[in-house]
């Protein structure tokens, strides 16, 4: 054999060896390159433990059903089994497997959390009369309200728990935590999300196992008086005189706050004055939370101090500082306790509990690894709060802020230094115009994607608000509280309400201001997670790869802005809908709709402009029945047939009336002969698919409840999208 045939086998073999090698290196060069990456990265990494467990809860509620769900949770564990098999060893992959993994176990914990929180609940609206024990009880002056969560007593149709509200005229001064009432109610379902984008009020009461809430009818009968031997029960009485007596003291809405400040109650804060609060970007200030809790920590633990301080014996003897912690904590421990240990509440203590245990080590006070290990606690014993705007804004807030004074060059700016009076003032200004401005921007998205709407002027309201609530409102009232104990506290009162008035100023003329909140129809929540991720990628890395995270951020604000605002939307009950003028206005079918619904309607479609009625609009034609109205986009005129009573209207006549008409929308079951051009919207449609968004145009769009409730337990409706195409031109 000659030399040329021996090697004529082996020339066909080098492209596929030099492919292989080519992808080979390729490979080494990524893996060194993502190792020196992780590695200038280290300090950073546990921060993302709580970011993966938090992914895997966040896929739960937004992924549909369980097959999504499991699909999930077997795709993280093949990321994770990947990572491994390809770079065993190092930095880079040991840190994508524990991120998969974590995420899969938060997907898993979340889905075993809701089905151990299944409890009975009322399918329909009922009428029932039975004896049940209290809970809780939190009167709503403002509301001229008492709510009650009691526990029925021998009634098996009845679910474990339910939520009544009680007229207060109607209400006893009895109406305590373990007493026994005798009530009849209307009781109804909790109430699942009424339109896409709207609150879910059933998630909420699934994972807190109420299965139905109601009013009471007529008097409430006690059937004995409740026994303060629990110290829950104890601790209701006590948070319920307080927040009275401070309502007493400071009547109006400054008691309320007052009242809200002392106790978490804001039942008692007038609608006029909360919806100025909000629109102010001052509503954070009405709920206990890290505000509020680090205030009392912070002045127990400096009174503690200064009084420790004033003993040679102590101070030589024992570490003062450690003392103040201690005391700081059990002053934490106390006001979470007193303000109904709410779930923001809880997630603020642990957090300040963190920060004192830092404290007491020598540590710095707070850094991200603190927020993220309290983050991490919360997910694990309260993954269901994710979802909420509580949780995310609290987080949000205080990691953008250490973030932030973590910064190289902010540090430095701020840093304190040998300097002027002037200067120092100044310093301390900007520190906190910076600190609100940063504030502000990571909480817009999230104002916008669960309210709707967010302050423009929010920061700059927030840097007179926050001091004087801190150093001026919480302290005065402290004071007055503890020395109204020997009957001296009405100087504190008068300067504390002094105080609220001028907050209350504040937030009006903030509220008030042209342009002062920017709104937005419901956003999709993709692009609110582009917006979250990119958000968490900026603030938890360190080197120079955090700039990528500005591209999902700058994706999920263009996405958000461009989404286009709906031109109809229908409750899940057919009873309310509101149209879309030509002019940028809405309408409504019921005049007499309550705030709860104007607001909800005006929310979610992006709208801040007082609602207009359906009958007052040119070329509407309504009467006590019925009611038609035009609908113009892009050309098009939509004729939309909407039922106003439940009577029935003759059927030739209906059926006229469908045949001309493209939408039809009705909370009663309409007759098969009803056929509009393209949707009927009855009763029988709206079950199953729950409140509907729709956007016209070229090719409409039809957004429906049950695609954002999907198969989770709370889900009352069935997925079922329109099926019809609309008429062309």
């Amino acid at each position: 054999m000659s030399t040329s045939d021996a090697s004529a086998p082996s020339i066909a073999q080098p492209p596929l060896q030099t492919a292989g090698l080519c992808l080979r290196a390729a490979f080494a060069g990524l893996n060194g390159r993502l190792e020196t990456l992780f590695d200038r990265e280290r300090d950073q990494l546990p921060l993302w433990l709580p970011v993966g467990l938090g992914l895997g809860i966040a896929a739960w509620f937004g992924f549909p059903d369980p097959g999504a769900w499991i699909g999930f949770m077997l795709a993280a564990v093949a990321v994770m089994a990947a990572a491994l098999a390809l770079a065993p060893g190092t930095r880079w992959a040991r840190s994508v497997a524990i991120f998969s993994l974590s995420a899969a176990l938060g997907c898993g914990l979340v889905w075993w959390k809701a089905e151990r929180a299944a409890a009975p609940r009322i399918e329909r609206a009922r009428m029932a009369e039975f004896t049940a024990t209290i809970e809780t009880a939190q009167r709503l002056p403002a509301r001229e309200a008492v709510r009650l969560l009691v526990k029925p007593l021998g009634a098996p149709d009845l679910p474990w728990r339910l939520r009544i509200n009680v007229d207060e005229e109607k209400a006893s001064a009895a109406l305590l935590p373990g007493a026994t009432i005798r009530v009849r109610a209307w009781l109804m379902p909790p109430a699942p999300m009424a339109v896409p984008g709207a609150y879910d009020f059933a998630r909420t009461a699934w994972f807190q196992g109420i299965g139905g809430s109601g009013r009471a009818l007529g008097e409430v009968r006690l059937v004995s008086p409740a026994k303060e031997q629990g110290w829950r029960a104890r601790l209701s009485n006590w948070r319920q005189r307080l927040a009275d007596h401070a309502r007493a003291r400071l009547p109006g809405a400054e008691g309320g706050i007052a009242a809200a400040l002392a106790t978490g109650d804001q039942g008692g804060i007038p609608e006029e004055d909360a919806e100025a609060m909000r629109r102010s970007g001052l509503a954070h200030l009405l709920s206990v939370s890290g505000l509020h809790l680090t205030a009392v920590v912070g002045a127990v633990m400096l009174l503690t101090l200064k009084l420790l301080a004033l003993s040679p014996w102590l101070a030589l003897r024992f570490r003062l500082t450690l003392l103040a912690a201690g005391a700081g904590a059990v002053a934490g421990i106390a006001y979470t306790l007193l303000t109904g240990a709410e779930i923001p509440t809880v997630r603020a203590l642990i957090a300040a509990l963190l920060v004192l245990l830092g404290i007491a080590l020598g540590r710095e006070a707070l850094t991200l690894r603190l927020v993220a290990v309290g983050a991490l606690v919360v997910l694990l014993f309260w993954p269901e709060s994710l979802p909420g705007p509580s949780f995310q804004m609290s987080f949000a807030a205080i990691a953008v802020i250490v973030a932030l004074h973590e910064q190289p060059r902010i540090k430095a700016l701020l840093s304190r230094r040998d300097e002027g009076g002037l200067a120092k003032l100044g310093r301390a200004v900007l520190a906190l115009v910076l600190t609100g401005l940063a504030v502000e921007l990571a909480l817009t998205p999230i104002g916008l994607y669960h309210f709707h709407k967010a302050g423009l002027y929010g920061a700059l309201a927030n840097i007179l608000a926050i001091p004087l609530t801190t150093f001026v409102i919480m302290p005065a009232e402290a004071l007055a509280l503890l020395l109204d104990l020997a009957g001296v506290g009405a100087p504190f009162w008068w300067v504390t309400g002094k105080a609220l008035g001028l907050l209350l100023s504040l937030a009006h003329w903030t509220a008030n201001v042209p342009g002062a909140v920017t709104t937005l129809p419901t956003m999709p929540t993709a692009a609110f997670a582009l917006m979250i991720g990119g958000g968490i990628w900026l603030i938890l890395w360190r080197t120079g790869w955090r700039i990528c995270g500005l591209a999902p951020m700058a994706a999920g604000a263009l996405w958000a802005l461009s989404t286009p605002t709906p031109d109809l939307i229908v409750t899940g009950d057919g009873r309310h809908l509101a149209l879309r003028t030509q002019s940028g206005e809405l309408a409504i079918l019921r005049g007499r709709a309550g705030d709860y619904v104007r607001n909800m309607l005006s929310e979610t479609s992006g709208s801040d402009a007082d609602l207009l009625e359906i009958r007052d609009l040119s070329g509407a034609a309504c009467s006590e029945d019925l009611c038609a109205a035009d609908l113009r986009k892009d050309g098009r005129v939509w004729r939309l047939l909407a039922t106003r009573t439940p009577h029935l209207v003759e059927i030739e006549a209906m059926n006229r009336a469908c045949a001309v008409a493209d939408i039809v929308v009705s909370d009663r079951r309409l007759p098969r002969t009803c056929v509009p051009r393209w949707l009927k919207l009855d009763r029988a449609f709206l079950a199953r698919s729950g409140g509907v968004a729709i956007t016209l145009g070229d090719r409409p769009r039809v957004a429906i409840v049950a695609d954002r409730l999907g198969k989770h337990p709370w889900a009352v409706v069935a997925l079922d999208k329109p099926r019809k195409r609309p008429p062309t031109k």
